[in-house]
């Protein structure tokens, strides 16, 4: 009932304008022809339309190069059947367009700040040629300019992208950073071209995405918390989510936190490609044998903000490292001297295929615990297998690292679920398949209170519980 209620009035909030007036960018004289420098022109037809009250600017079929957009109020810029948005490679360009970057800001292909009523949408491609060489192509840890992302919107209202393609982006395909009313539908993102490509991330309130397809590199679906308002009132709902990292992602930024968020009914798989990570290569005590998405279900708080309200359920993953893991950690404290925490979480309704020895793990820090969450009707089938020698009990708290599935260094020990420093946590209706030979307990406990496990099995048996 909750759901469905959050539901109506999410969709009750979204209206967007419906525009008389219209213009084709090929009346204004854009070329499309790939080759020629379109911008001003479609910049002009998106300045009229905004100036007019609002209106659509229409791309039609053809190549459009192009640098930097700045998407105005009151304005859909609609990419017909055919039509393809080419990125400028030249990334001097998008550093003259923007030349007061704060902090964690880019440049885009597409930006807007401060907009109201705006929208992306069409059938059309929007490439940003991220592979080419003049961009960078390590982490974005290593440094160097700052790449552009596709799509790069903040503190807008009124926000509708639908059913456009996103390829190739040089970094973030598409970010969404203090927003209020979004609604991202039918979008497809592919994108393997460099480092950092997320497929799509969500900084702001009152979101609604569904029905979208999302195949890239780095964390498929990524809830952010990067500045002082919580990310909060999500619905994410019917979409297909492929990618080498994680593919359900709360964090790594998680300044403020996340609340009130339900993701249902969602597909997980490995990516399409994997030219960068191979973590079977890089990590070989993982126990992985081709690429894999690290984690399926990623919920972090590790920066003082806090998780709550939040419900996972109707998941069905493969290919995946860690089907669960849920990290509080002690990293940062940017706007508030509290300790990040973690609170009212259900996970339900979740078939997953591991393809590691990585068990799920639900961790806080000695001076943090993780309090009330539940996970029930899950089953988990896994290839892993490992011996009592593989096995290290003493597993290093890591307070402040990087939270990651492998951030400890050794497998766990837990063929299930390592869990520690937890207080109340309820597991209902979980079953374990093992394919192969494991010799570790399907729960190991350490420093857990309110602990309640029913109707659970481990290959049809009563599972085994250790306890540090």
């Amino acid at each position: 009932m909750m759901r469905k209620n959050l539901l109506v009035l999410i969709a009750c909030f979204f209206t967007l304008h419906s525009f008389a007036y219209s213009v084709d960018v090929i009346a204004l004289g854009a070329k499309g022809d790939g080759v020629t420098d379109d911008t001003f022109i479609i910049q002009k037809a998106i300045d009229d339309c905004s100036s007019k009250g609002g209106g659509i600017v229409e791309i039609p079929a053809g190549r459009f190069l192009t640098r930097t957009l700045l998407l105005k109020s009151d304005v859909n810029l609609h990419l017909q059947f055919g039509a393809e948005l080419l990125g400028s490679t030249d990334l001097e360009s998008y550093h003259k367009a923007f030349p007061a970057l704060k902090g964690k800001e880019t440049p885009a292909l597409i930006f807007a700040r401060n907009a109201c009523n705006i929208a992306i949408t069409g059938l059309g491609t929007i490439n940003g040629q991220g592979g080419h060489s003049n961009f960078q192509h390590g982490n974005d840890s290593e440094g160097g300019p700052k790449r552009p992302k596709i799509i790069y919107l903040i503190g807008c209202k009124n926000v509708r992208v639908q059913d456009v393609t996103l390829r190739n982006s040089a970094y973030w395909t598409q970010d969404y950073e203090r927003c209020d009313g979004v609604v991202v539908r039918g979008v497809k993102v592919y994108c393997h071209s460099n480092w950092n490509n997320d497929g799509l991330d969500i900084d702001s309130r009152n979101v609604m995405v569904s029905d979208c397809y999302i195949d890239c590199d780095d964390d498929a679906l990524c809830l952010k918390s990067d500045t002082d308002v919580p990310c909060e009132n999500v619905v994410v709902t019917n979409c297909v989510l492929k990618t080498n990292c994680n593919a359900i992602k709360f964090g790594t930024s998680s300044y403020s936190g996340f609340k009130n968020v339900s993701i249902t009914n969602c597909v997980i798989d490995r990516a399409s490609e994997d030219n960068i990570r191979q973590w079977y290569k890089n990590y070989p005590w993982m126990g992985t044998e081709q690429n894999t998405v690290v984690s399926g279900i990623a919920l972090e708080s590790v920066d003082g903000g806090t998780l709550e309200n939040v419900i996972v359920s109707d998941i069905a993953m493969r290919g995946v490292q860690t089907p669960i893991f849920v990290r509080l950690g002690d990293r940062k404290r940017t706007f508030t001297k509290q300790l990040s925490r973690i609170n009212d979480v259900m996970i339900s309704r979740i078939m997953a295929r591991s393809e590691s020895k990585v068990a799920c793990s639900i961790t806080g820090v000695p001076d943090g615990k993780i309090q009330n969450i539940t996970i029930s009707d899950v089953t988990l089938v896994t290839n892993a297998e490992v011996n009592k020698e593989e096995i290290e009990k003493e597993v290093p708290e890591v307070v402040d690292k990087y939270p990651e599935n492998r951030m400890f260094g050794t497998i766990l020990p837990a063929s299930g679920f390592y869990v520690r420093h937890v207080d109340g946590i309820t597991f209902s209706n979980v079953k374990m398949i093992m394919e192969k030979g494991d010799e570790r307990p399907m729960f190991y406990l350490d420093d857990v209170s309110d602990f309640v496990c029913q109707g659970c099995t481990y290959n049809g048996v009563e599972p085994t519980i250790e306890e540090k």
